[in-house]
């Protein structure tokens, strides 16, 4: 028998009516501030997720059993941010008005906001988690307003003061630090205030973003723009299980594997584990 070829991340593949997660990819780094390639990342996290187990020890749960579907990536606009970010927005909503969750894989960080005004758009008390290496606080990067380097104060510019809060930050301009300290929430250097953060944040719509930066380059040096001094393996996967299982997260994504920078693939498939222990701790069976 023949039949399509069609590849999505290991074990998502249920039917869309049963599924209550959405899965796509964004494949985009147009504004890739330092070593572009993360285009390539949602494709790589599909093809190497085979390389794990559906399974994880570590919840005891099973993709398996998840409600799941991966829809694959989106056909983007290299040569223009406006146009991607709209059809990211586009499908975003599509995904919300199923009563779904999306949950984007990227791509540079600047896909983030396309998703995030579909998701302040249903949900207008909307607030945001942030794990990353850099505050991405910057009013503009060389002129540009929409730029990796921006895209939390574009999203600021969504949601408003007091409703974003991020993790593990250490690196930015100074004028950033100073702009957050009135604006955003930021914990340097880890996660140490989560659990507060999490329960403050009990039954409040949440949109998660995750840029794998925010792991020590020893752990993860596939990404365009690594910065040494970041939170371990164990660190995030422990944080990501306790925001995906504690908050009603309406909206997630994992951003910045730029696989290449990693021949070994650890990289890849680092992100693919991360992935994993997010789509159990959302389906805890």
């Amino acid at each position: 028998m023949l039949n399509k070829n069609i590849e999505t991340f290991m074990a998502c593949d249920k039917e869309p009516n049963y599924a209550s997660t959405i899965l796509f990819g964004a494949p985009f780094d147009s504004t890739t501030s330092y070593r572009p390639g993360t285009r390539f990342g949602s494709a790589a996290i599909r093809k190497e997720s085979y390389g794990i187990e559906t399974y994880s020890p570590y919840q005891d749960q099973d993709l398996e059993d998840a409600p799941v579907l991966d829809i694959g990536d989106l056909e983007l606009c290299f040569g223009s941010a406006e146009k991607t970010l709209d059809a990211i927005e586009t499908q975003t909503r599509e995904i919300l008005q199923l009563s779904k969750r999306p949950f984007m894989i990227g791509g540079e960080h600047l896909v983030t906001l396309g998703a995030v005004r579909a998701v302040a758009e249903q949900y207008p008390d909307l607030h945001i988690i942030h794990f990353d290496a850099h505050a991405d606080l910057r009013d503009d990067y060389l002129g540009a307003p929409l730029s990796h380097a921006c895209v939390i104060r574009r999203c600021w510019e969504l949601v408003g003061d007091g409703r974003i809060f991020q993790f593990g930050i250490r690196s930015g301009e100074k004028s950033e630090f100073q702009w957050g300290h009135s604006h955003v929430k930021t914990q340097l250097f880890s996660f140490e205030g989560l659990e507060q953060v999490v329960a403050s944040l009990s039954g409040k719509p949440v949109y998660f973003t995750v840029d794998l930066d925010v792991l020590d380059p020893s752990v993860f040096p596939g990404t365009g723009t690594p910065e040494p001094g970041g939170v371990s393996f164990e660190d995030l996967r422990k944080a990501v299980t306790l925001v995906c299982s504690k908050t009603r997260v309406v909206g997630c994504d994992v951003n910045e594997l730029s696989p290449h920078y990693d021949q070994s693939g650890v990289s890849t498939i680092t992100a693919c584990k991360i992935i994993r222990e997010m789509l159990l701790a959302f389906h805890q069976i």
